[in-house]
């Protein structure tokens, strides 16, 4: 039976692939407005500084408020 040993080889180290800032730049934009209206609506929608009128609004992120930190009432 023969014996196989394994010989190192030369390899050349692999290199990631960078992604240009021109490439990310409008989607993080793009996330960071939709992050900021999200965080208006579950944080600071509610009384003087509300859009719309009623509770709605308030109704549907109420528990995400309070998981935030937010106090509503």
């Amino acid at each position: 039976m023969a014996q196989h040993v394994a010989q190192p080889t030369a390899t050349t180290p692999e290199v990631p692939a960078t992604l240009p800032l021109k490439a990310i730049a409008p989607w993080a934009a793009f996330f960071g407005v939709l992050m900021l209206v999200l965080l208006y609506f579950v944080g600071a929608e509610q009384g003087a500084t509300s859009v719309f009128s009623g509770a709605e609004v308030h109704e549907w992120v109420h528990d995400a408020r309070h998981l935030l930190g937010f106090p509503c009432h």
